[in-house]
């Protein structure tokens, strides 16, 4: 029998109150969870050798006032940042529910891969939609991990690196969560893979992490600890005011402003709970810049992409220079190993063009190696 949550939304509201109400608690889709099953949306669960949930929170409140002020007194990057707004243009994609499962850390990291991709391609309405389920109910259950045992961010980006996540139509997060393993991958699951080429530990240090994020690295993937107020956060700037540990989590940075000091983080618990599923979080707060930052490289652009259109094509007076404009990838040079290789490629994608037909593509680190006109 599910243990009842006993500590409510009159006790957080009336902890608020003592403290100078820095946030608003209110009904969201996971406050009136039974402990257990607001646990179950958590995740991030530490292996042999590193702090444990308690460790990390300790250290967190002795940072806490110390990192707030490095942070707000760092220079090098402006004073507030939203990956949302970019000159009008967002680039973060669209909140998603992990439901009753402990797979943060594929939701986290996924959404820190997909607005890096946005950014390197240039393009804030790309439709990329990475597939959760692979990542947690193939590559994380290879490693052992489940939805009671949740797992560990290095060895997300790990996978990311090696062996790459596709895209949500091949494997939809409704359908591993009915099945918890890799039975219903789509066939064609390896031509359609995003890669990382690596990732940065940016742990601790809030200036570079304000630096990645406002000089277009994209977002930084986060983990914190989770405390029972948190699950009725509405809106505000959260701090933990009331109730005990309740596990790790892992989210997304998005952006952050200095006045009066806050993380933008985007969730993975649905739009019904916080301010439609974003929230800020104080500097130095629960761990939140202190344990298990990363930001992602860049894209690797090495492999097939498919169903393209040509929609620009450059070249100068130079031998075998010449580039072509992908819709959705950005420019990429035409592949200059010998005059023929060069000029019969040339040719079908100016063809391509001129007939607004699509094409596949094979690339090699931005260098277009082959195609197929379809």
């Amino acid at each position: 029998m599910a243990k009842k949550n006993i500590f409510g939304l009159g006790d957080i509201q009336e902890a608020l109150r003592d403290a100078g109400d820095p946030w608003e608690a209110g009904v969201t889709s996971l406050s009136s969870l039974s402990v257990e099953e607001q646990k179950a949306r958590l995740g991030v669960t530490p292996p042999p050798g590193e702090m444990t949930i308690e460790e990390v929170a300790l250290q967190a409140e002795e940072l806490k006032a110390n990192i707030k002020a490095l942070t707000i007194s760092s220079i090098g990057a402006p004073a507030a940042y939203d990956l949302r707004n970019v000159g009008g243009k967002n680039y973060v994609t669209p909140i998603k529910d992990q439901a009753s499962c402990g797979s943060c850390v594929a939701f986290g990291t996924a959404a820190t891969v997909e607005s890096r991709l946005r950014l390197q391609r240039g393009d804030p309405n790309l439709a990329v939609d990475l597939s959760e389920a692979h990542l947690f109910f193939c590559h994380a259950r290879a490693e052992g991990a489940t939805c009671s045992t949740g797992w560990w961010p290095q060895k997300a980006f790990d996978a990311f690196k090696s062996k790459g996540v596709t895209d949500e139509a091949c494997y939809p997060y409704a359908s591993g969560l009915a099945k918890k393993d890799c039975s219903g991958l789509c066939s064609d699951w390896a031509n359609r893979v995003v890669k990382i080429t690596g990732y940065t530990a940016l742990t601790g240090q809030t200036a570079k992490i304000k630096e990645w994020i406002s000089s277009g690295k994209g977002p930084v993937s986060a983990c914190f600890v989770v405390y029972q107020d948190f699950f009725s956060y509405r809106e505000g700037i959260y701090r933990h005011v009331s109730g005990s540990q309740s596990g790790g989590h892992c989210v997304t940075i998005v952006g952050y402003n200095d006045s009066p000091g806050y993380w933008i983080c985007k969730n993975s618990w649905g739009t019904g709970w916080g301010s439609a599923g974003f929230f800020n979080i104080a500097y130095g707060e629960c761990g939140i810049d202190t344990w298990l930052n990363h930001g992602v490289d860049a894209i690797d652009n090495t492999g097939w992409h498919y169903n393209c259109l040509v929609v620009g094509l450059w070249t100068i007076n130079q031998d075998r220079n010449a580039w072509a404009y992908l819709q959705g990838y950005g420019w990429r040079k035409i592949s200059a190993e010998n005059d023929n290789i060069f000029l019969d490629m040339l040719s079908q994608l100016i063809a391509a063009k001129t007939a607004a037909r699509p094409i596949n593509f094979f690339e090699d680190n931005g260098v277009i190696k082959q195609i197929y006109v379809l």
